[in-house]
């Protein structure tokens, strides 16, 4: 079996810190010395090549590992890159033992590092960037989904009152939240006409589901934004909670779902896709059988709003990439594989689009 490009090869690792994200090092050090149980130099800095909104560095100091994130410099969108939040809820999900990094530090003055930023220790552990996982075994594979979809819904069973984080989204009104928050932000980054989008910002609206019950939702899981274990298909941490807020778990779910239905990148280092492949041969679960294990770990439905969760999310999915567009455009843009991700702009308009209509014309499968 063989990728349409190498995803795992153009995402993983680190580079050097290219000079529009640089840090001020020497001044940066010597705070996190100061803030920081145990830190010490010699400090070396370089950037994870991953990371498409919040720059991620590797902080290396006297040979312990941690990471660093903050909000991009330059002009932001509002409410984006939410770095305060990411700690927050992070910090709490490790208190309780669910699997994500150990934080260490906010800082929220940007003289500091130039942005606000905290920093996390560094998990070790295996990030698969190809969702058809070519590195493994069917048997594996079928592990790590089941591994990916208990450690969703495991969130989801989540009290976040118990949690302290009660206050931490409005427990209304999410998806129609999102639907306002999403088409002002795509609004505000827009670099062309797509006639898909301007139909979805009408129809959304108009076509909400029944509320769900609020839960933590990540707002962005997915296969490259959990470690594995490096021995065993086990979620060790879960990363990237910058959407993180109080919603609708099916709308978190569906998310995650994308893969099955996502259209091949023209550029080849967009978003990973399970078109095409031979899940059964592989070992990796059919969309329905997928469902059916999230649904029975939360006694949630999906199947019967699937089209209309689709058109959402791969709508919202095409925004979020227009904010990278945006910051190609002026020149902040985190990844060097930012431009090929724009290249999908328009093919997730599409297929949400394609979704709006199934779901329009009463199908709910999708």
């Amino acid at each position: 079996m063989s990728a349409p490009a190498d995803r795992q090869a153009a995402f993983s690792g680190t580079k050097p810190v290219p000079a529009a994200l640089a840090l001020p090092e020497e001044t940066l050090a010597a705070w996190l010395e100061a803030h920081v149980e145990g830190f010490s130099g010699p400090v070396r800095f370089r950037q994870f090549r991953g990371g498409q909104s919040n720059p991620t560095y590797l902080v290396e100091a006297a040979g312990v590992a941690y990471v660093l994130r903050r909000k991009p410099p330059g002009p932001l969108l509002p409410s984006a890159h939410a770095i305060e939040r990411e700690y927050r809820v992070m910090t709490a999900l490790g208190a309780a033992g669910y699997p994500v990094p150990r934080t260490r530090v906010l800082c929220e003055d940007p003289t500091i590092a130039g942005t606000a930023f905290y920093l996390m220790d560094r998990v070790e552990g295996r990030i698969f960037w190809e969702p058809g996982l070519p590195e493994l075994a069917p048997a594996e594979r079928a592990a790590v989904y089941d591994a990916m979809n208990a450690t969703l819904a495991r969130l989801h069973a989540l009290d976040p009152a118990a949690l302290g984080l009660a206050d931490f989204g409005r427990p209304d009104g999410y998806v129609a939240r999102q639907v306002a928050r999403w088409s002002k932000q795509y609004r505000a980054s827009q670099t062309e006409t797509i006639a898909e989008m301007d139909r979805l910002i009408d129809w959304l609206p108009d076509n909400l589901p029944p509320e769900q019950p609020a839960r933590i939702v990540h707002g962005d899981y997915r296969l490259d934004n959990l470690i594995l274990h490096p021995d065993r298909a086990e979620v060790v941490a879960v990363l990237d909670w910058e959407l993180a807020t109080l919603g609708d778990p099916v709308a978190d779910f569906t998310y995650h779902l994308m893969p099955w239905r996502m259209p091949p990148a023209p550029a080849g280092t967009g978003i990973g896709t399970l078109l095409g492949l031979d899940l059964d041969a592989l070992g990796i679960p059919g969309l329905d059988a997928y469902i059916a294990a999230y649904e029975a770990r939360t006694g949630l439905a999906v199947a019967d709003r699937l089209a209309f969760y689709f058109a959402y999310n791969f709508f919202r999915f095409a925004a979020i990439l227009q904010g990278i567009a945006g910051r190609v455009r002026d020149g902040t843009a985190t990844s060097e594989n930012a431009a090929g991700m724009i290249a999908q702009i328009r093919p997730l308009a599409e297929t949400a689009w394609h979704h709006a209509e199934r779901a329009a014309d009463g199908g709910s499968r999708g």
